[in-house]
């Protein structure tokens, strides 16, 4: 049955590889030697590798094996022997029916190998049929290529923001644990310098051995402080990882929603451009219809300036019976007669 995930023992053999190469393990790294595994998960077994790894620092090492664990491990080993031949014997039976099958398979593949002759003839002319097929949709595969290759330029962008974050994710865990080597390196120096201190206070003087005693004592306690103090920034350093990643988690749910905005930006542009060349036609029509009011209007413009000449030419124009009736008054009487006479002549008609 296969595993799911990566295993303890998986990273376990990652970070002795480190090690074996003089490298520090870190979680980038130990999955760079895997090839596969999620970070929190390989971040878990790494915490577990360095809690085992201070918890047996701190235990003394037995000196020898005890003899009821000696005979636990050789029950065990007799019956991981039984358990592998049980199992050697069961692939044997599965391989011999695997081939049985296959020896099948392979009379089946040459009866349908015959059949395939016979049905060649009759599908050579299909096929000519479907290289015409073909050739219509080698258009259509290339468009659905040229819209691949952007989508590949998409996601190389994708893969390269992610790569960038998971860089920044791998020098943030070497600068902690640069970190906690600085501090571990301190905390050594501190205790070789009481060391010291106590050495010297205990040659100097028998008497200082009560002093010597509370040296030692503070000692202790600024040890049990500095380990405090190291494991609060060693949470804070992984709460600042686990931050890290939820903000990764974030950016590519962001991404995806930006894909996903561009699509409905694109189907909006194409209806408003469909909508903007309804318009322009629209415009153009109600553009000829008002050059076409225009001349109308010019036209009825023109008529009235016409009318409106010949009413007044009519107007102040007198008729051929005015000029006659009043060459005869001036005749017929004085200049005062003639006068009055124009005086009282009738208004210019109008026709």
């Amino acid at each position: 049955m296969a595993r799911s995930g990566v295993q303890y023992e998986d990273v376990l053999g990652a970070i002795e590889s480190l090690q074996t190469r003089g490298e520090a393990p870190s979680v980038q790294k130990i999955r760079e030697v895997l090839g596969t595994g999620s970070f929190t998960t390989i971040s878990d077994h790494l915490r577990e590798w360095r809690v085992r790894r201070e918890s047996s620092r701190v235990q003394p090492a037995s000196q020898a094996m005890p003899e009821a664990v000696q005979r636990l491990a050789e029950n065990l080993w007799y019956k991981a022997q039984e358990a592998a031949g049980e199992a050697l014997t069961e692939y044997r039976e599965r391989a011999d029916q695997r081939v049985a099958e296959a020896q099948e398979a392979m009379q089946e593949a040459q009866r349908q190998v015959e059949d395939a002759e016979q049905r060649e003839a009759a599908l050579s002319a299909h096929v000519a049929g479907t290289e015409q097929r073909l050739e219509a949709r080698s258009a259509a595969l290339a468009r659905v290529e040229a819209e691949r290759d952007q989508w590949q330029e998409r996601a190389r962008q994708f893969e390269e923001r992610l790569s960038r974050a998971l860089q920044q994710l791998d020098k943030m865990q070497q600068d902690n644990e640069q970190q906690a080597q600085a501090h571990q390196q301190a905390l050594a120096e501190r205790d070789a310098q009481h060391l010291a201190r106590l050495n010297q206070e205990e040659q100097r003087h028998e008497a200082a051995e009560a002093r010597l005693m509370t040296l030692l004592d503070e000692a202790r306690q600024e040890r049990v402080a500095a380990e405090k103090r190291y494991d609060a920034a060693t949470q804070q350093l992984e709460k600042r990882q686990e931050n890290l990643q939820r903000q990764l988690h974030e950016t590519q749910a962001a991404l995806g929603r930006e894909e996903k905005q561009h699509r409905e930006t694109q189907w909006a542009r194409s209806r408003a451009e469909e909508r903007i060349d309804t318009l322009r036609h629209e415009q153009s029509l109600l553009q000829a219809r008002i050059e076409d009011q225009k001349r109308h209007i010019e036209e009825q413009a023109a008529r009235l300036r016409t009318q409106d000449a010949e009413l007044m030419r009519r107007t102040w124009q007198p008729t051929e019976e005015d000029v006659a009736r009043r060459a005869e008054e001036a005749r017929a009487g004085e200049g005062g007669e003639a006068l009055k006479g124009a005086e009282a002549a009738p208004s210019v008609s109008v026709r």
